[in-house]
C-alpha cells in the first residue's frame, strides 16, 4: 500500500518518471527472476545440510531451544 502511495506521489510530481517506472518495472521483475530462483535453491541446500548435521541430535531426541 505504501508503495503504491509513492508511486502516486511520483505521478503527481514527476509523470514522466513514474510512468517509465509502471513501463520498466516489468522488465525489472523479468532480469531480476533468475537470482530470486537461485536465492531458493541456495535456501533449500542449505536447509538439507542443516537436516544432515542436526540428524543425529534429532535421533537422540535433543530438542531445539
Amino acid at each position: 500500500m505504501l508503495t503504491f502511495v509513492l508511486w502516486l506521489l511520483l505521478l503527481v510530481f514527476c509523470w514522466p518518471l513514474a510512468l517509465l517506472a509502471l513501463v520498466l518495472y516489468p522488465f525489472v521483475w523479468l532480469l531480476l527472476l533468475p537470482f530470486r530462483l537461485l536465492g531458493v535453491a541456495v535456501e533449500g541446500v542449505f536447509a538439507f545440510l542443516k537436516g544432515i548435521v542436526m540428524l543425529p541430535a534429532r535421533i537422540l531426541g535433543v530438542r531445539p531451544g
